[in-house]
């Protein structure tokens, strides 16, 4: 351990031992969370499930809708389609006698992405298997063993007889996936603290920088004929390809200005376009009459949200007004999910150097920090609310694609490491009771 670290040796080595000890109950914690098919708009039965394991711990637990009228007036909100999830944000509160230490929020979300064709996981996705090292299973690193190490972290101090000597509150959040809306709906409702700690599959490393999110749908009408007087029509998907040609060429703008942002200079390719999902057409001897595309496209932190949308419709407008079919019929741009900003971790801040002491205690070596071109919860307070926001958490692999999954030895590694920080950052005192 740090010799600046203020956390006793032997109370650090008995918190050690106590996440040892309860490993196998979060082990099996992780996994009954990850039977749960926890898709967009299905989350309820999960987080039911969360609710009950907070009560039962005692802690004053609550679990309240999103303020769908709140979010729609913040300038950080995803847009709320007739997909956005309607399941409950859970919340739970650890209130000490005093307030001796600094107050602290964990975050998770349940909410999964899902999981594809099904003959192409060598287990069930909603089976948590293990083989060896790893947890196997949708959502097993993304992120519902970080969400089970906010809970185990403090089962771990509950052990050995102590509790934080600060206001902790665990939040379990939706829309992680789709909006970012469940983090900001918590942060709209008024939960405050000194530093957030969200445990998302980073690989034992701390996320320095992070990229903002957009998603938006591009929308094509053709002109139907029959197949043999194609000349006579206008295929909208063909026409839609041709948008995507141009959005292509606003990645590409894009990512050559990666030189002007700090953390992004040494990154390849830094801000990527997904052509998520694409439909069209209704019949395979008929020229398409319709296309659509829903895409998503990430952005430097310091780039508000809607002023890349703006340029994303002048653009698709600019493409349009040039070419011979579109400019009769223009296409459509509709945002209808993320509308995040990114955002950096600015270095130096106490509870960095704090789970700096924790994860080496924890793994014995330094922490390390790094870019993420991703939406993290984060954002939601390093920018609104303007607290040292620190991403960290276990080692997985193939997250959002096949045979996801975790590493149990990692994630012990970083349960450790949350433990041991909550210990430091908030102090600790007798448990009540």
């Amino acid at each position: 351990m740090s010799r600046d670290s203020t956390l006793d040796p032997t109370l650090a080595a008995e918190i050690e031992a106590a996440v040892s000890e309860g490993f196998a109950e979060q082990v099996a914690h992780t996994q009954a969370l990850v039977r749960h098919a926890s898709l967009r708009g299905e989350e309820q039965a999960c987080q039911d499930a969360v609710f009950e394991a907070f009560r039962a711990r005692g802690y004053a637990t609550e679990r309240f809708a999103m303020d769908r009228a709140a979010l729609a007036a913040h300038p950080g909100a995803g847009r709320i389609d007739a997909r956005h999830s309607q399941a409950p944000v859970v919340v739970c509160h650890h209130r000490p006698r005093g307030q001796a230490g600094r107050s602290l929020i964990l975050q998770a979300h349940v909410d999964v992405v899902p999981p594809g064709p099904l003959d192409l996981w060598t287990h069930s996705p909603f089976d948590p298997v293990i083989e060896g090292d790893w947890l196997y299973g949708r959502g097993a690193g993304d992120m519902k063993a970080g969400h089970a190490a906010n809970l185990f972290a403090l089962d771990a101090l509950a052990r050995i007889g102590l509790q934080p000597a600060s206001a902790v509150t665990i939040q379990s959040v939706v829309e992680e996936e789709s909006t970012g809306n469940g983090a900001l709906a918590a942060h709209l409702r008024g939960y405050r603290a000194d530093a957030v700690l969200i445990p998302e599959p980073e690989d034992e490393a701390l996320v320095r920088a992070n990229t903002g999110v957009i998603w938006f749908t591009v929308e094509v009408r053709g002109k139907p004929v029959h197949v043999r007087e194609m000349g006579a029509g206008a295929n909208a998907i063909d026409a839609t390809w041709r948008v995507v040609g141009a959005l292509r060429e606003v990645e590409a703008r894009w990512n050559a200005l990666r030189t002007r942002h700090r953390h992004f200079e040494d990154e390849a390719h830094p801000i990527n376009l997904n052509i998520g999902r694409i439909a069209g057409g209704d019949w395979a001897s008929s020229v398409p009459a319709w296309a659509r595309v829903e895409c998503r496209i990430s952005l430097y932190p310091g780039t508000r949200a809607a002023d890349a949308a703006a340029e994303i419709e002048a653009a698709v407008a600019a493409f349009a007004a040039g070419d011979p079919f579109l400019a009769q019929s223009p296409p459509v741009v509709t945002f209808n999910g993320f509308m995040a900003e990114g955002y950096v971790l600015e270095e130096g801040s106490e509870a960095e150097a704090v789970l700096g002491r924790a994860h080496e205690r924890a793994t014995g070596t330094m922490l390390t920090s790094f870019m993420s071109p991703s939406y993290l919860d984060t954002r939601v307070h390093a920018l609104y609310e303007g607290v040292p926001a620190l991403c960290y958490g276990p080692r997985a692999e193939n997250i959002h694609g096949c045979d996801e999954r975790v590493s149990l030895a990692s994630v012990k590694r970083s349960t450790t490491a949350m433990a041991l920080f909550v210990a430091e950052w908030c102090g600790v005192e007798k448990r009540a009771g």
